[in-house]
């Protein structure tokens, strides 16, 4: 259930992909994935409405690319409609939640949402685990956010192999992150490995959110340089990091991103979702 104090954007249209999440949270269909209609006052509200109830979601901060692996994974797909909140990560989706009359919404990347979260956290002691990137990287990044946010309550961090667990090795990890009792769970595995990780362990961790945020473990552990701010309020982020990373993310960028406004314009053509 959502909290009855969380203001969601309204839209200003009639919206015939108007849907709900997991969680209860208004959303949109975009290429059928529901997308939540909401600014980072929203999410946040509502993630500690959660944590306050001490109920298990989690979070898939999502972007176009996201949003287009989910088409050729139905497992994927099925993933975003179990997920209490899907943030709109990249400005396109963001552009399209206005479009559709949600003036009211705004970018919930990863690396913001964590900092917005780990602020709130000093004054109402929520506690946080981090989970995922290369060896060192989460450490590194707790101890970046501690400087940051002096009192924040990090009460660990975990690092699995690059490879699958075997059944024995995930419960030995879950019962270490338990044992935690972690309030947030910050989870970096990258797309879509997070994503199912979150699906598979959503409840097994008492009370925890999950939140599947990349690349923001590599930011915050200074391993990867995030773009300006001008940057991020103008689209053009994924230029930077296309920059910085062109064997990696080409496909993501020059490709998928194509595909996704071929995608959108021909079902805006035959008025569906």
């Amino acid at each position: 259930m959502t909290s009855a104090l969380v203001s969601y954007p309204a839209s200003t249209k009639r919206d015939a992909s108007a849907v709900r999440t997991a969680a209860g949270v208004p959303a949109t269909r975009i290429l059928d994935v529901p997308v939540s209609t909401v600014n980072m006052d929203a999410a946040v509200r509502t993630i500690f409405g959660w944590i306050r109830n001490r109920s298990a979601h989690y979070i898939c901060v999502r972007d176009v690319h996201g949003v287009m692996r989910a088409q050729e994974d139905e497992a994927l797909m099925d993933i975003h409609h179990g997920a209490g909140l899907i943030t709109p990560d990249g400005m396109p989706l963001v552009w399209a939640l206005k479009a559709r009359g949600y003036k009211g919404v705004s970018r919930v990347c990863g690396a913001d949402l964590v900092a917005a979260l780990c602020e709130a956290s000093e004054a109402n002691g929520a506690r946080h685990y981090f989970y995922g990137g290369k060896p060192g990287v989460a450490e590194r990044m707790a101890e970046e956010l501690v400087k940051r946010y002096p009192r924040l309550k990090v009460v660990g961090t975990g690092t699995p192999p690059f490879r699958a667990l075997t059944a024995e090795e995930d419960e030995q990890a879950v019962a270490e992150i338990s044992a935690a009792r972690p309030d947030i769970v910050w989870v970096g595995l990258s797309t879509p490995k997070q994503e199912y990780w979150m699906r598979d362990h959503v409840g097994r961790i008492p009370g925890a959110t999950l939140v599947g945020i990349g690349a923001a473990f590599d930011f915050y552990a200074g391993d990867v340089k995030r773009a300006p701010v001008w940057m991020h309020k103008s689209g053009f982020e994924w230029l930077h990091r296309l920059v910085s990373e062109p064997r990696r993310l080409w496909r993501r960028y020059l490709v998928m991103a194509p595909k996704f406004v071929a995608k959108m314009a021909y079902r805006a053509i035959r008025r569906e979702a």
